[in-house]
């Protein structure tokens, strides 16, 4: 992807600097006691695993052979049966290991539990606050990113995190602690033994640094690349019933195992480094243990020390060498694991925090003030707006005014800007020059709630969520009485086919309203907006996508529903506007004609032609009309923006 094709999210997750340590200065500071507890129990128990090895050696050269003294590290001789060998030091080393083993367990518990609370209420809030953010986004970023991509973030993302935190940190831990603890034993015990044990640590070291190296982008790859399956398969399921009806099942699949395949490569591309490093590490390790095991072992069979080495090794020091040596081994081979979490968790956070770092352009002013008693009085003033990342205006001064309770049509070829206009008025964008007002306040001054609530919409993708009949209607009204949710119904001719239903208002209608027809969804959508009761209704191609028969119910419910409010009326179909206040005809982002249906259809405009397309008279339109048509619909389907309809 080129500079210039870089989406926002794109450039603003490649900003992230220090992403893991902004994760724990934002999110985890706050819930330090969890990680405290955890972190403390951690190292404990790690700490009194180390101790059976050490027991073990020092009982068999003090209460088996009697070699030596009774002693422990840091343990004062008065708590240590000091004379032997005898059965009482065989019988406290055997209880000081049983010990040992139950505070291990009582306190992974406790490390369990308190590692789990951190890292699950970090993400907790990390993907709340995700979502939060991406709602305040406004329609710009939607109209550039894939839904897939966005789920991915907040999902797999967030996943990947919880993980990092819950396991990768706490083995991180678990790690230091066990080799720490390793290296103090086997350098009190035998520091020359110790050295030849720890000899191949630089090794280790600089083999784990060019792990990290080569693992990174190759990570981030893999990311990009879980995200492009999501939204490929988002896109084939959205769009289920066209693959059915087309017949291009066999086309999908390709699609969907192309973009899987990709995935496949790059996860791969990953694993081979794991295969060589994780046996790499497994490799050093038997190599400490084996060196541990020859040389040790040569000191003990011949009494003497090999090679520079000088001193006695008792055979229980021997023991706990090898004890540890090999408790050595496993947490280094888990190095790989640990590396590789923190590197996917690393390439997730850029991407989380990419999200979160988003500017939104559309932003609610500190001293905004609330809009109420609105009366409906609408003024746009030479509005000029493109779509960011466009060179060209969608829409080019733009300047008319709307009376409390009038209705006002606006009506233009495809991709004349007639519901880009109107969304300017909900603020879903912002001007770039002039401005919109409600009752004489710029939208811009005016909080973004109450504007909104203030204004009902009701366009031909109608959207309802998997539930209830109910819960669609009362959503944005979660208060509504079910009394008020019946009148709603009624007062949008939908009360009928409602109690029809299996369950009435209680019946779920599936995700989308799939179980519905279309009439029904758009219905419910206007039961909506109804028991809504905006103060400014927006109706988008409300019934183009409707039979007759069903638009005339429908229109007679927004008949009723735009009674005494201002109202917008967006439509292709003029025999639906025709009795408006006003009509404006859009072009190429313009208003080139304003008025009455009468007066527009004397005045012989684009607007007569266009009632002379739906009338049938397309014999007796111009040449020319009909070539700039064609024009309009080349450059509609040339742009690269959102739908400017």
């Amino acid at each position: 992807m080129s500079a210039e094709e870089e989406s926002a999210f794109d450039v603003y997750r490649d900003r992230v600097d220090r992403p893991l340590y902004r994760l724990f200065t934002e999110y985890g500071l706050d819930k330090w006691p969890w990680l405290l507890v955890g972190m403390t129990a951690n190292v404990i128990a790690r700490g009194a695993s180390l101790l059976p090895p050490l027991v073990l050696g020092v009982a068999i050269d003090a209460a088996f052979t009697g070699d030596q003294p009774y002693t422990l590290p840091l343990v004062p001789a008065a708590w240590l049966p000091t004379t032997g060998p005898d059965v009482t030091q065989f019988w406290f080393s055997a209880w000081l290991i049983v010990a040992s083993f139950a505070v291990t367990a009582a306190l992974t518990w406790v490390y369990g539990v308190a590692a789990n609370n951190f890292a699950h209420r970090v993400m907790h809030d990390v993907r709340t606050d995700s979502y939060a953010k991406m709602q305040d986004l406004d329609m710009t970023f939607f109209d550039d990113k894939q839904t897939g991509e966005v789920m991915s973030v907040l999902n797999n993302d967030a996943t990947n995190l919880e993980r990092f935190l819950d396991d990768a940190l706490q083995n991180s831990v678990r790690l230091g602690v066990m080799l720490l603890g390793i290296g103090i034993v086997l350098f009190e015990r035998n520091a020359q033994l110790a050295l030849v044990t720890l000899v191949v640590v630089p090794g280790m070291v600089l083999f784990t640094y060019w792990f990290m190296k080569a693992v990174e982008p190759r990570y981030a790859a893999q990311r990009e690349a879980v995200a492009d399956l999501n939204t490929r398969l988002e896109n084939a399921l959205g769009g289920i019933q066209l693959v059915k009806t087309t017949g291009t099942e066999e086309y999908e699949t390709s699609r969907v195992e192309d973009t899987s395949h990709d995935y496949f490569r790059k996860t791969l591309a990953m694993l081979r480094l794991n295969y060589v490093y994780r046996p790499g590490m497994e490799l050093f390790a038997g190599i400490a243990f084996a060196t541990t095991f020859v040389v040790g072992g040569l000191w003990i069979v011949s009494g003497t020390a090999p090679g520079p080495l000088t001193g006695e090794l008792r055979a229980g020091t021997f023991v706990t060498f090898l004890f540890l040596t090999q408790r050595f081994v496993t947490p280094l081979a888990e190095v790989s694991n640990i590396v590789s979490q923190y590197e996917n968790a690393k390439a997730s956070c850029e991407r989380v925090f990419g999200l979160q770092d988003i500017p939104a352009s559309v932003t609610e002013a500190p001293d905004a003030v609330v809009l109420d008693d609105v009366a409906g009085e609408i003024e746009y003033d030479h509005v000029d707006f493109g779509y960011e990342g466009e060179d060209d205006l969608v829409l080019r001064d733009v300047d008319f005014g709307v009376d409390p309770g009038e209705t006002v049509a606006l009506v233009g070829p495809t991709g004349a800007g007639k519901s880009t206009l109107l969304k300017l008025l909900m603020r879903l964008y912002d001007v770039d020059d002039g401005a919109v007002r409600v009752d004489g306040h710029d939208v811009r001054e005016v909080t973004l709630r109450s504007l909104r609530e203030s204004v009902g919409y009701v366009s031909q993708d109608t959207y309802l969520f998997d539930g209830t009949v109910a819960e669609n209607v009362r959503y944005g009204r979660f208060d509504a009485s079910d009394e008020a949710v019946r009148e709603a119904a009624k007062a949008a001719e939908a009360h009928e086919f409602i109690a029809n239903l299996p369950k009435g208002y209680d019946t779920r209608i599936g995700e989308r309203g799939v179980k519905l027809s279309g009439g029904q969804r758009q219905r419910l959508s206007i039961a909506r907006v109804v028991l809504q009761d905006p103060d400014v209704l927006v109706l988008d191609e409300a019934t183009s996508a409707v039979d007759t028969e069903t638009e005339l119910l429908i229109q007679r419910s927004l008949d009723r529903l735009a009674e005494d409010r201002t109202t917008f009326v967006i439509a292709h179909r003029l025999s639906t506007v025709k009795d408006a206040d006003e009509v404006l005809v859009l072009e190429g982002g313009e208003v080139v004609e304003r008025g009455g249906h009468g007066e527009l259809l004397a005045a012989d405009g684009l607007y007569a032609k266009l009632w002379g397309v739906q009338a049938g008279e397309i014999e007796s339109l111009p040449e020319e009309f009909v070539e700039r048509a064609r024009e309009r619909q080349a450059e509609t389907l040339a742009g690269s923006g959102p739908a400017t309809d």
